[in-house]
């Protein structure tokens, strides 16, 4: 059954999301809204400073995008409860405008037609259930899931590398920092921000901040809820990203353990969502890379119930994947 998804908010993460997903046979896209003209939407489709150029033919109409020959209507509406998603038989939203992210603010593309919404954010209210792939996707229900949230790209890292030492030692508290590219979010120079880290200038400054990752993952491991916590040290890259989880786990380990563990769930279980590496690798090596999480297995350290394990991600392209696979788990 293919899948008809339109897109709100066409900037990164929607645009990769469009990316992962136009030759997949499962999904059709039928509509983007953004409020950006569709002549600059073209261009930054067709054009990445990070993940290349576009392998397809991009055209710009005026209410339209035409690529590889299939045009797809354009909106540019600020209040989604007056989008045409009916008019458009549209099964499924990808809310990625940042702004749209309790169940109240979702609920316009379900008052507008949509059947369901996805979105590529952590939820600001506690009534959107959340779901990683590798972690709690099988709590899925089609039957009472209207609006769901992936998480967020570093919740996506994070969770699978947390459930694999919880299901097997048994996770007391820990503490992950991300070593994070910088995101739209910050500053280009010195300007303001509520953040006032933030507001300092991107490509020139380590900058600490605040991330809801760790704590997230409680939500989609509840028997961790309230037990981890962490920070995000922003970098001057534009994308690749890693994380650095530090843990007391309930068992005695040894590197050895720990590494043959994730080279396994790699091989199995979690094929797909977590690459095992133990090579000398930095974060250009894991641009487009698909999987959630790549384990660094030359990093791991273990003190007897203390442990360090290491993991990277393509914070934009690795989590793009996970809202396709998504959405094909949705209906």
């Amino acid at each position: 059954m293919m899948v008809k998804v339109a897109i709100n908010g066409f900037g990164r993460i929607g645009r990769m999301v469009f990316r992962a997903g136009y030759k997949d046979n499962d999904i059709e896209f039928v509509a983007f809204n953004d409020l950006t003209d569709t002549k600059t939407l073209a261009h930054l489709l067709k054009y990445d400073s990070v993940h290349q150029k576009f392998e397809g033919k991009v055209e710009a109409k005026e209410n339209s995008l035409v690529i590889d020959g299939k045009e797809i209507r354009v909106f540019a509406e600020r209040d989604p409860e007056n989008l045409p998603w009916e008019e458009f038989n549209v099964d499924i939203v990808v809310e990625s405008t940042g702004f749209f992210r309790t169940k109240e603010l979702c609920e316009k593309h379900i008052k507008a037609g949509a059947k369901k919404v996805l979105l590529s954010a952590p939820a600001k209210s506690n009534d959107v259930p959340t779901f990683v792939i590798g972690v709690n996707e099988h709590d899925y229900n089609k039957d009472e899931h209207h609006i769901i949230s992936n998480a967020s790209c570093t919740t996506n890292c994070l969770a699978p590398i947390v459930k694999v030492l919880n299901d097997n030692f048994g996770v007391e508290k820990g503490f992950m920092t991300t070593v994070h590219a910088f995101t739209g979010d910050q500053r280009l120079v010195d300007a303001p921000h509520k953040d006032l880290r933030r507001a300092r200038a991107a490509s020139v400054n380590i900058v600490p901040t605040t991330t809801g990752a760790a704590k997230a993952v409680g939500l989609v491991i509840p028997e961790l809820n309230g037990k981890l916590d962490g920070m995000a040290i922003r970098v001057p890259v534009p994308d690749g990203s890693i994380t650095d989880f530090v843990a007391v786990l309930q068992k005695f380990a040894s590197v050895e353990e720990i590494n043959n563990l994730f080279r396994s769930v790699a091989n199995h279980e979690l094929k797909g969502i977590v690459e095992y590496c133990d090579e000398p690798i930095v974060s250009k090596d894991i641009i487009g890379n698909r999987h959630s999480c790549v384990f660094d297995a030359l990093s791991t350290k273990v003190h007897e119930k203390l442990v360090k394990v290491v993991a990277w991600y393509d914070n934009e392209w690795g989590y793009s994947c996970r809202m396709v696979d998504f959405l094909k788990r949705m209906l």
